[in-house]
């Protein structure tokens, strides 16, 4: 309103941040939301959306330094004291701006006392100035704090952002996806008597996919699916999104385009500059995965308790980058700018989320098996952990090809870090608020699936057999016959 002071924000919220001591007013209560003058609104709103709180932090140096070291960020390992320091700083500057606060009451109601004797007794008028001069000079010193404080929640926010999440202590320590552990195989892998083509070849006996023509008109990364193959594709999707239904998950399709602060919860920044493609002038990024959009939904909330778990699973075309050490791959659809997936995520409570990661790692199997794929788990290692990650493992299916396995699926616990960056809470039935965790999963992303699919079920006279939970969504065919 016209009172409020200078510099100052209005904040609307739906529960007080008591870690906050700068919401010095409530303003008004409408309905269940609540407003509050918040002189240090832009960093405030960022003073919990990190990996790890800072209280942890201030509390557990050592073990965040180890858990560095133990994903091979020893350039990291000054960060940590650093933030101590500015945490330290800001913390003072804090107590100081309060005090000085608690005093301008105190001295404003001293200045009136003063103002009114000074007409009795003029000699109170030279007081009453000298307490005048006072508090000018505690605004300005307050308006110094102030600034202070912004800027070192602004360093403290941006070194908090490249600061990993605590792992799992049953996550194997290794530096690179090198030292990940194979935990267990399920069907047996065959390799046929006969020669496996290069999967492009295989789809191209089947008049199914053009990436000449989708080179000229968009560049290396993209393609054309036609025919049996595009038909194929869209009934991997359709099976993998009714067998998620049927697993209890609520079918989703999100936004394909998030905002930046979005991305910045549900990311790091290294993941971010690899994978994300900005729209040009615009707070808009089109998304690499639809975990990013679901996990998203829910930003700003606060969930009741017996809303959880929240159990989704989406579809959503996917668009990245793929900067980096693997880059694209110019013959085949391993590796693309843009593909399609159906995605599952679950928010649920902290003493969860364990066990749903046992289950959504075990869906992946499930769907792969009733397709005739022999897949195994693969556990990451520590330095193969992106820095949200608590623990996290990849489906690998068979290729009879390149006689190996290969990614399908990644399955990932990301703790509360999630939460914490999108402000996402659950209201306790004690009544206090805490942070959900989330966990997100493929289920299916073709084309790079498709190469599992071609290659498992591929017979010698070059057909290709559809198994029998895949024919409802091929019109009963049995069998695929190539064109050439």
């Amino acid at each position: 309103g016209e009172h409020r002071p200078a510099g100052s924000f209005i904040v609307r919220t739906a529960f007080p941040d008591d870690e906050c001591r700068s919401c010095i007013q409530v303003i008004k209560n409408v309905s269940r939301e609540t407003f509050y003058l918040c002189r240090r609104w832009p960093a405030a709103l960022k003073e919990e959306a990190n990996l790890l709180d800072i209280k942890f932090i201030r509390e557990n140096p050592e073990a965040v330094k180890e858990n560095i070291r133990k994903k091979f960020q020893d350039e990291k390992l000054p960060l940590v004291d650093r933030v101590l320091v500015l945490d330290e700083e800001n913390r003072a500057a804090i107590t100081e701006a309060s005090e000085l606060r608690a005093q301008r009451n105190t001295l404003s109601k001293q200045v009136g006392m003063l103002m009114g004797q000074a007409k009795k007794d003029p000699s109170k008028l030279e007081e009453a100035e000298a307490v005048k001069a006072k508090v000018k000079a505690n605004a300005q010193r307050l308006t110094e704090l102030e600034e202070k404080e912004a800027r070192l929640e602004e360093e403290i926010h941006r070194l908090l952002l490249v600061i990993p999440n605590i792992i799992d202590p049953s996550v194997p320590i290794g530096p690179d996806d090198s030292a990940n552990v194979e935990l267990e195989r399920f069907g047996e892998p065959v390799i046929p008597e006969f020669e496996i083509p290069y999967h492009t070849e295989i789809m191209e006996r089947f008049d199914g996919i053009d990436m000449d023509a989708a080179g000229r008109v968009a560049g290396n990364g993209f393609y054309y699916l036609m025919g049996d193959i595009a038909r194929l594709h869209e009934g991997v999707l359709a099976y993998a999104r009714d067998f998620m239904i049927g697993k209890g998950f609520t079918y989703c399709i999100p936004p394909f385009m998030i905002h930046g602060n979005v991305v910045e919860g549900v990311m790091s920044q290294t993941d971010m500059d690899a994978m994300m493609y900005k729209i040009e002038g615009e707070d808009l990024y089109l998304i690499g995965t639809s975990e990013h959009s679901m996990i998203g939904k829910f930003i700003d909330q606060i969930l009741r308790e017996d809303q959880l778990p929240q159990t989704l699973t989406s579809y959503s075309p996917c668009f990245r980058k793929e900067k980096g050490a693997h880059g694209i791959e110019e013959r085949g659809v391993y590796r693309i700018h843009q593909f399609e997936k159906q995605e599952m995520i679950v928010v649920c409570r902290p003493e969860e989320s364990m066990d749903w990661y046992e289950k959504m790692w075990r869906f992946s199997v499930e769907l792969f098996r009733s397709l005739d794929i022999p897949v195994r788990q693969l556990e990451c290692c520590s330095g193969d952990l992106a820095d949200l990650k608590v623990k996290s493992c990849d489906i690998e299916a068979w290729s009879p090809r390149q006689k190996k396995y290969f990614e399908v699926c990644s399955c990932t616990n990301m703790g509360d870090a999630q939460a914490r960056r999108l402000k996402i809470r659950v209201k306790g039935g004690d009544g206090k608020n805490y942070l959900p965790h989330t966990l997100n999963n493929t289920v299916v992303a073709p084309p790079r699936m498709l190469i599992a699919f071609l290659e498992n079920n591929l017979q010698a006279d070059g057909s290709v057999k559809v198994p029998a939970a895949l024919r409802p969504y091929m019109g009963g065919v049995e069998v695929l016959l190539p064109k050439r």
